[in-house]
Parts: C-alpha cells; sequence; structure tokens
C-alpha cells in the first residue's frame, strides 16, 4: 500500500508541477516535439510550392532574395522596420550606418542585413509556435529555406520568450558601434509598455506630438544614457541624414508598423504559450488517468486551473487591457496604416478590427485582429473555448472588472457586432441569446 501511494504522489506531482515549470525544453518533449515534428507553416508552404516548380524566387541586385520572398509571402514593404542595436543573429553586419530591416504580417517575420548571408525568418506554426529559418542569400544553387532551432531557440526559446519558441521585442541604449549598454538596462516591450521606454536600438520615422522615446539615439562618450536628451530623435519624419538609405526597399522606420509589431509580437507569444500549456496538462492529465484507473475524460482541478492561468492573460491581452495610453496622436510616414487597415475582414456597417485610433489608443476598436489568425483557431478547444467564453462575458456587460474598464459600453458593442459578423466558428452562444450560457 506505501508504494502505491507513493507512486500516485509521484504521477500527481507530475501533473501539478511539471508543467507549471515552463522550463525552456519542455516543448522538445511529450506532447510538443517541437523539433521533431513537421512544421505546417508559410514557409513549409512556399518551399513545397519551390520544390515542385510553382513558384520560384528572383535573386534580385538590391536585397538578393528579399523583395521575392516578400512578395511570395504577401508581405508589405510598408512594414519596414529598421533596427541598429546589436541583437540578433548576424549582429555583426549590424551598425547605426548599416541597420537591420524587418518586415512582417500576421503569420511571418522576415529580417534582412546588408551583405548578410542569409535572410533570417520566423513564421506561426500553429501547433509550434514560432519556427525559424535562414535561407542563404547565394544565386548558385536553388533557394532552399533551411529550419533553424539550436541557435535561434538560445534567445527565442528561453525565460525571454516565455519559455515557448516565440518573439522578442527588445528596447536598449545602444552606443555608437549598436552595442547595448547592458550596464543601463534594456526593456522588453509589448503594448503595455510606456512610449517613453520604447524603441532604443531602433531608427523611427514618425509623428508623436509631446511623446518621448529612446528611438533614433545613439550614445556617444561616457555620458550617462538616462540623462541624455534626446528631442532630436523625436518627431523625425525623414532619416537620410543618418544612414545610407539606398540598400533598403524604403527609406522608412514607420513609427504604426512598429506599435502593431509590438503587440503583435506578444499576443503570438500568449497564443503559443496558451496551446502549449493546454496540451501539456492534458497530456499529464491523461498519465494521471490511466495511473489511477480513472475515465479517460476525467479533469482535474489541476487541469483547469491551468488552462486558465494562460486562457486569462491571453483574454485580456487580445482586449488590450492594460494598453499604454496615448497622449498625442500618432502618424507613420510609409503609408503602413492604410496597408495594414484595408486588409479587413469588414461588418456591414465598414468596420474593422484593423481599424487604427491612433489619437488615444493603437486601434479603434480594442480587440487584436490575431483572433482571426490560424494559430488563435489551432489553440486546443478547451482553452480556446474558454477565451471566447471570457470575451462574451466581457463583450456582454457582464465582467465590469477593472482589467476591462478601459472599454466603454459602446466598445464592448462595437466589437462583439464585428466578430459576430466577421469570424467563423463561433460558438454559437455568440449569434443566440445575449445571456452567457451557464
Amino acid at each position: 500500500m506505501g508504494q502505491i501511494r507513493a507512486r500516485v504522489f509521484i504521477v500527481v506531482a507530475a501533473l501539478l508541477i511539471g508543467p507549471a515549470l515552463g522550463k525552456a525544453d519542455d516543448f522538445d518533449r511529450e506532447p510538443i516535439n517541437y523539433t521533431t515534428s513537421q512544421p505546417q507553416d508559410c514557409i513549409t508552404r512556399l518551399q513545397k510550392r519551390l520544390d515542385q516548380a510553382e513558384a520560384t524566387l528572383k535573386f534580385a541586385e538590391q536585397g538578393g532574395y528579399l523583395p521575392s520572398v516578400l512578395s511570395a509571402l504577401d508581405v508589405s514593404a510598408t512594414s519596414q522596420m529598421l533596427v541598429f542595436s546589436k541583437t540578433s543573429l548576424q549582429r555583426q553586419r549590424i551598425a547605426p550606418e548599416t541597420p537591420r530591416a524587418i518586415y512582417f504580417n500576421d503569420e511571418v517575420y522576415v529580417g534582412f542585413c546588408q551583405d548578410g548571408e542569409v535572410l533570417e525568418i520566423s513564421a506561426v506554426d500553429p501547433q509550434l509556435g514560432m519556427v525559424f529559418y535562414t535561407l542563404e542569400q547565394r544565386q548558385d544553387a536553388p533557394p532552399k529555406f533551411m529550419r533553424q532551432t539550436d541557435s535561434c531557440l538560445l534567445c527565442h526559446g528561453s525565460s525571454q520568450s516565455q519559455g515557448i519558441p516565440g518573439n522578442l521585442v527588445r528596447s536598449v541604449y545602444p552606443d555608437a558601434g549598436g552595442f547595448p549598454i547592458l550596464s543601463s538596462g534594456s526593456f522588453r516591450i509589448d503594448q503595455t509598455s510606456p512610449i517613453e521606454k520604447r524603441w532604443g536600438g531602433w531608427y523611427v520615422s514618425g509623428e508623436h506630438g509631446a511623446h518621448k522615446h529612446l528611438g533614433n539615439l545613439i550614445i556617444r562618450g561616457k555620458k550617462e544614457p538616462e540623462q541624455i536628451d534626446n528631442s532630436q530623435g523625436h518627431n523625425v519624419t525623414d532619416l537620410k541624414s543618418r544612414f545610407d538609405l539606398k540598400p533598403y526597399l524604403t527609406s522608412h522606420s514607420d513609427i504604426v508598423a512598429l506599435m502593431v509589431l509590438e503587440h503583435q509580437a506578444m499576443a503570438h507569444n500568449l497564443i503559443i504559450q496558451a496551446n502549449f500549456s493546454t496540451r501539456q496538462a492534458l497530456h499529464y492529465q491523461a498519465k494521471l488517468n490511466e495511473e489511477l484507473k480513472e475515465p479517460a475524460g476525467h479533469r482535474w482541478a489541476s487541469t483547469l486551473s491551468r488552462i486558465r492561468s494562460v486562457g486569462e492573460p491571453l483574454v485580456k491581452y487580445l482586449l488590450f487591457s492594460g494598453e499604454a495610453r496615448l497622449q498625442s496622436p500618432i502618424k507613420g510616414t510609409a503609408g503602413f496604416a492604410d496597408q495594414f487597415a484595408r486588409q479587413g475582414p469588414r461588418d456591414t456597417q465598414g468596420r474593422s478590427l484593423r481599424d487604427f485610433d491612433l489619437q488615444t489608443r493603437l486601434f479603434k476598436y480594442p480587440c487584436s485582429y490575431l483572433i482571426y489568425s490560424p494559430a488563435f483557431d489551432g489553440l486546443p478547444e478547451d482553452v480556446r473555448g474558454y477565451a471566447l467564453q471570457r470575451m462574451w462575458d466581457v463583450l456582454n456587460g457582464k465582467d465590469t472588472s477593472p482589467e476591462f474598464a478601459h472599454l466603454s459600453d459602446a466598445d464592448r458593442t462595437a466589437i462583439r457586432e464585428i466578430l459576430i459578423a466577421t469570424k467563423p466558428n463561433l460558438p454559437s452562444y455568440w449569434r443566440g441569446e445575449p445571456a452567457s450560457p451557464k
């Protein structure tokens, strides 16, 4: 009897503690099997088309494969952002004179360095999270996207990315060579970050009124970074005096694109975390049920707690809880905002979750457009259902807790109506009685 109790204790401990530890290598075990699983992302699909001669990539004098890759992936050049801190794989190529360019859409991020040996790509896989690739910038062999694990996961699979294969947006104090001055600290950035902490090590083009930020700032000499006046880096609409723009696809590092990137990168991380944690909890539950001879579908309170622990932060983030408020209007320079908003979808009143506000907040209707994404739809039903139920409660006014006080009654109604009109596969109660189901 003592042995049985001990065995039960061990299994219960594994359920309660194991998935909660969040070790960076947990995703290489059952049930995720990150490294050994075959991705099903946009890069996998593009490579298949290349292999079957259904698509081609052209090598251009300017940018190598970059323009062709962006076209094949439907990534707009207006999303270009320029980062000059040495905080990525090809750091030897990056400096204030030669910033790294990043382009993105809802499913993929593409990095380009001047004279770089490779393009760097991260794509969102609905079941594996962020998957990392390189594409050699050479013409003497057919283009082949190569999946990367170890080198990229040193940063993108660590505690810095919530312990999952995810995104990392940083703001640092860069010196004249682009090296972060680590003694002055750095910031992980998302939609909740104060504007004054954002964009250190990035070029920023756009108007933002009285807002202060760390963009366009290069620390020279031995001055304390925190004490430097960066007024010359504010409200910059033309970057041509700062470095040679000719090697880049556009002359912009659009402020609106930067803000959307910061929202999207963390939203992807939280979706991935919800996916992984739920699958891990269900995996441990199945083992426990088997060990204790419980029915296969027996649900443990610890499993529900685990799902809530990742579902609730996701709901809050998707509904922009804690978003840093804007004190002045924001205006970009590259036309990114117009291009982004045109993608829709729109309801019969012409409203879209991609419509910008840019006066007091990022979006007019504060609910993330990533609710339409394959990554969100690919969540396990347990946590996807939890998120949609909680959003329904908030949008119908059942939940009026302080975390959602930023949503007015008009906001809640508009978001609810837009989603009902534009998002397929919502639970039936979204289109039925206004009350939340019991």
